[in-house]
């Protein structure tokens, strides 16, 4: 009998002040995705706002985003 795993997500909310275009949003998904490949991004680029549904933990996913080299703080 094959066991199901279900995934916990939380919801993060991060504030990205150097996100400011497409190519910038690719970079941060991808550094969050490497974290967690099954991680739901969605960005607003106005806002500099990330909010992130992962089953990650948040310093994992600060940190990778940090090493991709965008601040992040939590919004």
């Amino acid at each position: 009998m094959q066991r199901s795993r279900t995934r916990t997500n939380k919801m993060l909310r991060y504030t990205i002040e150097n996100m400011t275009c497409g190519h910038c949003v690719a970079t941060v998904t991808k550094a969050v995705r490497g974290v967690d490949a099954h991680a739901k991004v969605r960005a607003d680029i106005a806002g500099r706002r990330l909010e992130i549904a992962t089953a990650a933990a948040s310093d994992g996913i600060s940190a990778a985003i940090a090493a991709a080299g965008y601040r992040v703080t939590p919004a």
